[in-house]
């Protein structure tokens, strides 16, 4: 074999080693895009996505709670899946910024089986979703109804002070709490 024969097929190899490890870290960020994106949406606040708090993380927001009042609005839908009525108890309240509130949606079930269903959520605008805590959701977890059962759902939550210190949505009156709950994947699966 000749030296330039032997360079091309050394370049050759080299080219097909660098091809099957482009073609495994594309294979590796595929399965990684999904949690990578949910945790940038929850550190970030993007799309809406709200934050989850402790109670500690409450406590020390309350110590920065101001005078200043925000109207939260309540929106609720079902997926077309999904036989439940599904709404706010109350459609607004007015809270003061770095103060918990409680909020509460009530559910029932109109079908004749029991229905699992998980919840997605958002708030408008989607900034203000950095700001928007829940230390407690009926969202964090599936929640089952029987026939015919009715459940309060309860939302524990506040405002982060920091909001005031935003440019972009530091003076905005209005945040929209909105969900919509979907059937479970192992509901839809059995049928019930």
């Amino acid at each position: 074999m000749t030296s330039a024969s032997a360079t091309i097929e050394s370049r050759n190899q080299r080219t097909g080693a660098l091809a099957i490890l482009g073609a495994l870290a594309m294979l590796g960020l595929g399965y990684a895009a999904v949690p990578l994106y949910d945790l940038f949406c929850r550190v970030t606040g993007f799309g809406g996505t709200t934050q989850v708090a402790s109670e500690a993380d409450a406590a020390k927001a309350a110590l920065s709670a101001t005078n200043r009042t925000i109207s939260i609005r309540f929106d609720a839908s079902t997926a077309g899946n999904v036989p439940w009525i599904f709404r706010p108890a109350q459609t607004t309240d007015t809270v003061r910024i770095g103060q918990r509130d409680l909020a509460t949606y009530v559910a029932r079930n109109t079908s004749s089986i029991p229905v699992t269903g998980t919840a997605t959520f958002n708030v408008e605008p989607a900034q203000a979703g950095k700001y928007f805590h829940k230390i407690q959701c009926f969202c964090f977890t599936e929640q089952t109804l029987q026939p015919g059962q009715e459940v309060n759902m309860p939302v524990l939550y506040y405002v982060d002070p920091a909001i005031l210190e935003d440019d972009v949505i530091g003076d905005i009156e209005q945040i929209t709490l909105s969900y919509t709950f979907h059937r479970a994947k192992e509901s839809v699966e059995t049928g019930s």
